[in-house]
């Protein structure tokens, strides 16, 4: 199945355009509430019935730790940024920087040592999403502000933070289990803060349904499962080396379907981002023993 890797980061990406439909009749919080309970009781209806491996009880103390960043921060920090007005596209691109936050945090942390041609993918990364910022802020369309910016920028904090904890807690955790642990960790806190703040706002339209249905089925289900195939299949470093084509393919999906048109200064920038992230992932590669 070698198109796996290539569709999984295509479905992914489709997030940030769900984000944009979805909170047009839902308060960022009360989509996420809802969307994370149906994963979780999907999730476990179908560990259930293919009786897979659960997970221990430190271990899903441990996943329900990283959702806090994995889920409560990344993607409420997207869905909030978009829906104060931040394009889809934007949002995928200081998104998809989590990589690089990874890195510069993995060396002291967990002892992970970036090479120089990493340092400069990281400059590269940075420069390229000021690029970007600056071009919609010096467009007169742009109808975002420092709120919006702040919250993507928590995104990314929160998916690093969340990378972190389980790549240093989440050896040998059942993934499809441990993956339902994690939406049932964060789905009580954004149903809570969809009561406190938006007073439970959602309007249930044939829109809403939509938006919906492809955000548990496709990418809290159907992506995770194909993320099984893939390690099953020990195709999880192609995947690792596709996934900084995520902003690209959310920047074309936002202006195909809202009109996100991007500057040539954000479109230089986003090229300049992608190669950042791309040598950040890059690693070297070893010769084979003799």
């Amino acid at each position: 199945m070698r198109g796996a890797p290539a569709l999984f980061v295509a479905l992914w990406s489709t997030g940030f355009v769900v984000a944009r439909y979805g909170t047009r009749d839902a308060g960022p919080l009360t989509f996420l509430g809802i969307r994370t309970t149906l994963a979780a009781l999907v999730l476990a209806a179908v560990a259930l019935a293919v009786r897979a491996p659960g997970a221990s009880r430190p271990q899903a103390g441990w996943m329900a730790l990283a959702s806090l960043g994995l889920h409560v921060l990344y993607l409420g920090g997207v869905f909030v940024a978009v829906d104060l007005g931040l394009p889809s596209g934007v949002a995928a691109l200081i998104a998809g920087l989590h990589p690089v936050v990874t890195s510069l945090a993995a060396g002291p942390l967990l002892g992970e040592r970036l090479r120089r041609v990493q340092w400069a993918g990281v400059g590269l990364g940075l420069t390229g999403v000021v690029a970007v910022v600056v071009d919609r802020l010096g467009a007169g369309s742009s109808t975002f502000g420092a709120t919006a910016l702040l919250a993507a920028a928590l995104s990314v904090l929160g998916m690093s933070a969340g990378s972190l904890l389980q790549r240093a807690r989440g050896a040998g955790v059942p993934l499809l289990a441990g993956t339902a642990v994690q939406y049932a960790a964060a789905a009580p806190v954004f149903l809570a803060g969809a009561l406190a703040v938006e007073r439970w706002d959602v309007h249930l339209t044939a829109r809403f349904a939509f938006a919906m249905a492809w955000a548990v089925l496709v990418l809290s289900i159907g992506a995770v499962l194909l993320m099984l195939l893939l390690l099953q299949r020990r195709a999880a470093s192609s995947v690792s080396s596709l996934f900084f084509l995520t902003p690209a393919l959310s920047a074309l999906e936002g202006a195909v379907l809202f009109g996100e048109r991007l500057g040539p200064l954000a479109v230089a920038g986003l090229a300049v981002a992608l190669v950042g992230v791309a040598l950040v992932l890059h690693r070297r590669t070893e010769p084979a023993p003799v």
